[in-house]
């Protein structure tokens, strides 16, 4: 087995854990904040483009949604035909959103403060090499 891949899961599970901390203040998990800044990013999306955007289930996807809209965070409506669900965020969510960000820079930059710029852009530029599929 290489130690790079158990090296790059322990970095992506300590990297969910902190960044749940730095969003409890804003009772959201990592998994929440991933879809509404995706939602956030593109305006508004449908369930299919969200789930293949962030390389999830497509059920996991549905319940976080649900989850959210219920919380306040999104609203939805029908697409072009009735199985479809388009989701974009909430008034409210748009009037938090600077906040949340906000934290999220925060933990980032505390983060990556072991890392240069050039390393920083080197590591993006090795992720991206190994995304095969052009997801990042």
């Amino acid at each position: 087995m290489n130690p790079l891949f158990h090296v790059i899961f322990q970095m992506t599970r300590l990297l969910n854990k902190e960044v749940n901390q730095a969003l409890k203040k804003h009772e959201l998990f990592a998994s929440q904040w991933t879809v509404l800044f995706c939602v956030y990013q593109q305006g508004e999306m449908s369930l299919t483009q969200i789930w293949k955007y962030l390389n999830v289930e497509a059920p996991t996807i549905t319940r976080t949604v649900n989850r959210l809209e219920k919380l306040g965070w999104l609203t939805t409506h029908e697409g072009k035909d009735r199985r479809e669900k388009i989701v974009r965020l909430s008034e409210e969510a748009i009037a938090k959103f600077p906040e949340i960000e906000s934290s999220i820079i925060q933990f980032e930059n505390e983060f990556l403060t072991g890392l240069t710029e050039e390393e920083q852009v080197q590591l993006m530029t090795l992720l991206r090499k190994m995304d095969k599929e052009g997801l990042m």
